[in-house]
């Protein structure tokens, strides 16, 4: 195993920390260029994730073992932490290994006090064993210690959803997450994509959500001639409910209004059966690229793209130009911890507030170029009701030519039936192993 995969996981743990990168992408960009082997893209993956995913609880068992120390570099601590991921939650490297690898990164980057000191911690846990999470008395305290979730989002958990279904929440932060995928069923029926699949060596089976859905166990989709030809698209179960909660009818002419990076685009392009329209916008040139990316590979022939702030986009339409329209607005994403671990370090108490006024500013901008009898969706890739409900209660409030629309519970799967009410549902993590997600539905008054 090379020393190489660990240098690289400190790297970019460094990276993440110091420039609040996005973890999943720069993962990615740090494979392309190490040119790692398949089983060290493995390790890395484990590393990285793992040691943003732990890095509290982490913190915490490192905290008696580095009393004397002064106060230490970056690097030190980080790599510090990745070493004791390694030991305590991967079962299949050797302690002494994890350790001697980790004098050998310090004393190539530092001097040999460092080394030493790195050395004498990871002794020292070693031989001592770790601290015990039940000394911390407050529930709330502790459970953001073990799970490594900042304190600010639990008690807002707990006052929204109760102690219990916030441990539930908690657990499901470290997770896995599910690979899942949308098959597109103009081409093909999800069987025939699977056996397709199987041809290719990629082990997949039917989702347990969305019936367009298929769940990855083993292989790499995004290579496969499947993906390449547009049979299949990367997406989660719960983000593939948004496009059928809209319900978009052939002919229908479709407002895509945060579209970025596409998926729901797409699938709404999709279920249009490539007739009718759909207009996808997202505020940054980069982001469109994307979505027309997508478009192109699934030779979807009814999207238009346009660059543009949604809160503006009344100076590109006319009133009651479309016949549906989604909001899929920018969120916390609180919902999808599991895939950027380092959301919920990122983000702090005050930017809650923020994102609800731009998420109302949005829905109260595209509202007018709804039609009558028109069907508007809210969502969100968040669990925060403050950014859910209490902002879909206000659009209501001062939009009052919008009414709820009961006939959500239609469009929605029969599994998910019982969290449907009044035109809304809010999708936990640990209900179905999917992201976190909340959907809204608005009908506007003839």
């Amino acid at each position: 195993m090379s020393n190489n995969v660990r240098e690289v996981a400190l790297d970019t743990l460094l990276h993440i920390e110091k420039n609040q990168a996005y973890s999943n992408l720069l993962l990615n960009q740090m494979i392309k260029k190490e040119k790692l082997s398949s089983k060290d893209v493995g390790l890395l993956t484990e590393i990285v994730y793992g040691t943003v995913q732990r890095k509290l609880a982490l913190d915490y068992y490192l905290q008696p073992f580095l009393k004397k120390q002064k106060k230490l570099e970056l690097w030190v601590m980080i790599l510090l932490r990745l070493s004791l991921y390694q030991m305590v939650y991967l079962d299949r490297i050797p302690e002494r290994a994890v350790i001697h690898e980790a004098v050998e990164i310090a004393k190539k980057r530092g001097h040999r006090g460092i080394s030493g000191m790195v050395n004498g911690v990871l002794r020292s846990i070693q031989r001592e064993g770790l601290p015990d999470f039940n000394v911390i008395k407050d529930d709330l305290e502790r459970l953001s210690i073990e799970m490594s979730l900042p304190l600010w989002l639990l008690q807002k958990w707990a006052e929204q959803y109760g102690l219990d279904v916030t441990k539930e929440i908690c657990k499901s932060t470290l997770e896995p997450p599910m690979v899942s995928a949308r098959v597109n069923c103009n081409k093909a029926a999800v069987p025939e994509v699977l056996s397709l699949l199987e041809e290719e060596n990629v082990v997949a089976e039917k989702g347990n959500l969305s019936i367009d859905a298929i769940l990855i166990s083993n292989g790499n989709l995004a290579t496969t001639k499947m993906f390449q030809e547009g049979y299949v698209t990367i997406q989660d179960e719960s983000s593939m409910l948004v496009a059928r909660a809209l319900g978009p009818q052939k002919g229908d002419k479709v407002l895509d209004s945060c579209a970025a990076p596409g998926g729901k685009t797409t699938h709404i392009a999709e279920l249009l059966g490539n007739d009718g329209k759909v207009i996808s916008v997202d505020l940054h040139p980069h982001k469109v690229k994307l979505i027309e990316e997508q478009v192109k590979r699934l030779k979807l022939t009814n999207v238009e793209t346009l660059v543009s702030d949604s809160r503006h986009l009344q100076e590109h339409f006319n009133s009651e130009e479309f016949d549906r329209i989604l909001v899929d607005a920018p969120c916390s994403g609180f919902g999808v911890i599991r895939r950027k671990p380092d959301i919920k370090y990122s983000k702090k108490l005050d930017d809650i507030g923020q994102l609800a006024a731009i998420q109302l500013s949005i829905l109260n901008s595209v509202a007018p170029l709804l039609k009558n009898g028109g069907t508007l969706v809210y969502s969100t890739c968040t669990i925060d009701q403050e950014e859910n409900a209490a902002v879909a209660e206000r659009f209501l409030a001062e939009n009052k030519e919008f009414i709820v629309d009961e006939t959500l519970i239609d469009r929605m799967p029969e599994q998910l039936k019982p969290y449907v009410q009044n035109g809304q549902v809010q999708i936990l993590p640990h209900y179905f192993g999917t992201d976190g997600f909340f959907i809204a539905s608005f009908r506007k008054q003839v």
